[in-house]
């Protein structure tokens, strides 16, 4: 059998530059390093920038579940058969198999979860958390605000904030059929759930005064950008922290300056990439262990998927990113790669 991955020789869109390519089975693996078999990788939205981007070629994908398949000499913490996910970024986990050094995955304590678990372990889990944990001192009963809390992202700052006592307030897209989204969201935890219109109710200002005893919000998390961030903005209290990891609606972020005087606003923005270069490796263990145990006990569930496997090839891959540009998955698309006939 020969093993497959997802490359592109040049930057650009996604549908024009994907190819599937076939490479022969690994060799044992050298000291120091092991052989994994990648089990399913997620397409994330910073995939597509990477590869639109001006990055040197490489195979692509960021973030997977591998499974250690031989282990070379030297290697300390790591077996066959261990789930692991990736330590460094950019590793290439749209591939069948791939060789790499055991100081660059995690191992993950897999009892008790699923492959989807794994698979979509280190990006939006720990921006969801790290974002709750790392700006605002927040205690059980406070209350965060965002908005695109349908994304991936705002679904996991839901359920974690909920594991945390804490109350959210979650602003959507109007849609013509807004209760299966409001159910779908409160299943999760979700406090209240309300739509970008609902910011341009100046009663809105009363009413969550109403609901949160008069307490003053102090985080907000945008992926959004533009003027409802501007208005979300604008219905945080003193001393708050609003944190941008998104800009969905590729509009500039604006913000009143007498937020910033009279109310003492400090607005930052947060990469998960970033945070992984500049945290040791025991934090972020630490913090896969955390997020593995929250996802064993049903507090976080795995996101809805669909699993997109490699048949047709390099035809495939680009009609999936085709589709994804285009929002017709509507769910997290993973990529399972194949083996193929040598």
């Amino acid at each position: 059998m020969a093993n497959r991955c997802i490359i592109y020789q040049q930057n650009g869109d996604p549908t024009q530059v994907l190819s599937a390519i076939t490479f022969p089975k690994l060799p044992s693996p050298s000291p120091n390093t092991v052989n994994l078999k990648f089990l399913l990788a997620p397409l994330n939205p910073a995939d597509v920038n990477t590869i639109e981007g001006d990055e040197p070629v490489f195979v692509g994908g960021n973030e997977g579940l591998g499974q250690v398949v031989e282990v070379g000499d030297g290697v300390e913490g790591l077996e066959k058969g261990d789930w692991v996910v990736m330590d460094k970024p950019q590793l290439g986990t749209w591939s069948t198999s791939r060789n790499v050094s055991f100081k660059d995955v995690i191992r993950l304590p897999s009892a008790g979860l699923t492959e989807a678990h794994g698979a979509t372990m280190t990006v939006n889990p720990t921006t969801a958390y790290n974002m709750l944990s790392n700006f605002a001192n927040l205690h059980q009963g406070d209350w965060v605000i965002q908005n695109g809390a349908n994304s991936a992202v705002g679904q996991l700052v839901v359920q974690i904030a909920k594991e945390r006592g804490l109350n959210t307030i979650n602003f959507v897209r109007s849609r013509d059929d807004m209760e299966p989204l409001v159910k779908h969201l409160e299943g999760l935890g979700a406090t209240k759930v309300l739509t970008y219109d609902d910011l341009e109710d100046r009663s809105l200002r009363g009413k969550i005064k109403e609901w949160t005893g008069g307490k003053d919000i102090r985080l907000a998390l945008n992926c959004v950008g533009g003027e409802p961030t501007t208005a979300m903005a604008k219905l945080l209290g003193q001393d708050s922290h609003l944190v941008s990891y998104g800009a969905m609606s590729k509009k500039p972020l604006s913000l009143p300056t007498s937020l910033h005087i009279f109310k003492n606003l400090t607005s930052h923005g947060f990469w998960q990439t970033n945070w992984t270069k500049t945290h040791s490796r025991a934090e972020k263990e630490e913090l896969i262990v955390k997020l593995a145990e929250m996802m064993k006990e049903k507090k976080i569930k795995a996101p809805e998927h669909t699993i997109e496997t490699d048949e047709e090839a390099t035809t495939k891959i680009r009609d999936v990113f085709a589709k994804v540009a285009q929002g017709k998955f509507g769910k997290k698309v993973l990529l399972k790669l194949e083996d193929v006939s040598a």
